[in-house]
């Protein structure tokens, strides 16, 4: 399907936009371990990955019987602000955003992210020019992020498209599941950098209707160039 063939562009960030994934998961993994919880860092990922703190704290209770401390959350917020300060952009996705707007189809980010965490990770990777004010958190919808659809039809509504008639870009079966749910289509992307603990099958088996590898791959898939005067 061509660009034209959709109203809008909807990304995911961590993973599809920018490389942070692995930033953030060291930072969870070495602070758990402080307060006495050892995880291998894989195993944490691959159930952190797309999902929200409030989701990560339940199930580090009901499976691993831990519990926050006091002080834990203030802590974690503070190095996760520190690591995100070095968050890439992920190759590509710059040109990506600008193949969009100069092509003039409208594009916006959903993120499970906390809001402040969220536009860090945008300024840091040099993108928070190119999404301007298009950039949405769950408290926009009180709250009911991913897997919840409340996060893409709100970014779509936003936008002034229906759902149906919005892509939606995400690297993990939590954010195929409610993109698909919003009733947009969904197409699948591994170009971060970190070890996808989804893959392929999984996102295809969530919904997405495909599966691409780099932004490049995204760009042709969806019939645009790189704007003149812009890397590859």
């Amino acid at each position: 399907m061509r660009a034209e063939a959709f109203g809008a562009v909807l990304f995911d960030l961590d993973g599809v936009l920018v490389d942070s994934e692995v930033l953030g998961n060291t930072v969870w993994v070495e602070l758990l371990a402080e307060h006495g919880l050892t995880l291998d860092r894989d195993i944490f990922m691959a159930r952190a990955v797309g999902g929200t703190h409030r989701a990560l704290f339940a199930w580090l209770s009901a499976d691993h019987g831990w519990e926050q401390p006091t002080g834990f959350l203030p802590e974690l917020d503070a190095r996760l602000a520190q690591a995100f300060t070095a968050t890439p952009a992920i190759e590509g996705a710059a040109d990506t955003l600008r193949a969009l707007r100069a092509a003039g189809l409208p594009f916006a980010v959903a993120s499970n992210s906390q809001r402040q965490r969220l536009h860090l990770k945008l300024g840091a990777a040099g993108l928070a020019g190119l999404v301007g004010e298009r950039a949405f958190d769950p408290a926009h919808v009180g709250g009911r992020g991913k897997p919840l659809p409340d996060l893409y039809a709100h970014a779509a509504a936003a936008l002034g498209v229906a759902p149906a008639r919005a892509l939606v870009v995400e690297d993990s079966a939590t954010g195929v599941k409610a993109g698909a749910a919003a009733g947009a289509t969904v197409w699948g992307l591994l170009a971060g950098g970190h070890a996808h603990p989804d893959g392929a099958a999984a996102l295809l088996e969530a919904g997405a209707a495909r599966v691409l590898g780099t932004h490049a791959e995204l760009r042709e898939a969806l019939g645009l160039g790189v704007p003149s005067g812009e890397a590859v």
